[in-house]
């Protein structure tokens, strides 16, 4: 797929600065790019990649002004993140799976299957299943009884969604990924033994989701485990039976959600989190990558920092003073000996 600056231009809202008619056939980062490529400078702490790059197209903001000569053409336009996304979903478009079924696919004879659906080779669909028109389902996906995908869901490799799971529309879910385990319950008996808690509930995941590789969210002991509607999950995650996340929360990876913690909207949270079970978490909450939230949060926006987490001013101008513990400790026995020198 080759195409002009001028035509990304217009498909970007953008205006060209430099050569209207150069070709480029694929993106690439700013610091290698090529001839017949394209790039951008989002963060201009990589500003001084614009003046070297080979890419023949660079995408820049509207007022960016470079400090000398540019030898890639320009397209400027109002937002580049966004317009990178909208570029990045151009170009992949060539590489989506086409709508057949392998003859390796396994599909039982009740499943419902919409129109232009591609399902992969050795992917199992079991009594039951219903899948939504537009599904690509990639090799060695396993859909268990009674699992409701949507429209538009993408399944890539290895995928297994375990019985009863009901998957919204556009939902995108990536390799490896569990969905409906059983959660973590035992009941500790009197010989020390422990006796495992069947789970009998589900997991309901709303449209425009996205999960990670090899994360595993596990199904409700009874009652559902929910992902609400565009939420944005990374690669090795871990969510407990009976969760609730809200819509439009981020996650980052090898964080971990103990069972039944209710998350709120809009919260974004970093890598290696770990929440205790049972506990409600505020709209709009900010947790910094590696805390631990060892109880509720109840006020909305609330920036957290630390394990316990504490609020993440807090935390930091505690910091401050934790790196000065050895000296203050010194200090702090010097004044004591002279103290006890001078009486």
């Amino acid at each position: 797929m080759q195409l002009t600056a001028q035509a990304l231009a217009d498909l970007l809202d953008g205006i060209v600065d430099g050569n209207p008619d150069v070709l480029v056939n694929r993106p690439s980062k700013i610091e290698e790019g090529e001839p017949g490529s394209i790039s951008f400078l989002g963060n201009l702490k990589y500003e001084e990649y614009a003046y070297t790059t080979k890419a023949s197209i660079l995408l820049v903001s509207k007022d960016f002004e470079p400090r000398e000569a540019v030898k890639a053409t320009l397209i400027r336009v109002d937002n580049v993140y966004a317009a990178i996304q909208q570029l990045l979903q151009h170009f992949g478009q060539g590489s989506q799976q086409s709508a057949k079924v392998a003859d390796q696919a396994s599909i039982h004879e009740s499943a419902v299957v919409g129109a232009e659906v591609s399902i992969g080779a050795f992917s199992i669909l079991q009594e039951g299943v219903k899948v939504g028109d537009g599904c690509q389902i990639h090799e060695q996906v396993f859909l268990g009884e009674n699992v409701q995908l949507g429209e538009g869901v993408i399944l890539y490799p290895g995928v297994k969604v375990y019985a009863n799971a009901v998957i919204g529309d556009r939902v995108i879910i990536h390799a490896n990924a569990v969905i409906g385990s059983d959660g973590f319950g035992f009941v500790p008996q009197e010989d020390g033994h422990y006796k495992k808690i069947v789970h009998v509930g589900n997991v309901v995941i709303e449209d425009d989701v996205e999960i990670g590789a090899n994360t595993t969210i596990d199904r409700g002991t009874m009652g559902s485990t929910l992902i609400k509607r565009g939420v944005k999950l990374d690669n090795l995650i871990q969510i407990g039976h009976n969760v609730v996340i809200g819509e439009d929360t981020v996650i980052a990876a090898q964080a971990g959600v103990a069972g039944s913690t209710k998350i709120g909207k809009g919260c974004r949270i970093g890598g290696q989190v770990g929440f205790v079970g049972h506990v409600t978490i505020a709209d709009g909450t900010q947790i910094q990558a590696q805390s631990g939230i060892a109880g509720p949060v109840k006020e909305p926006g609330t920036a957290l920092f630390g394990s316990p987490a504490i609020p993440y001013r807090d935390y930091i101008r505690s910091y401050a003073v934790f790196k000065k513990l050895p000296e203050l400790y010194k200090r702090f026995n010097l004044l004591e000996r002279k103290q006890i020198s001078e009486e």
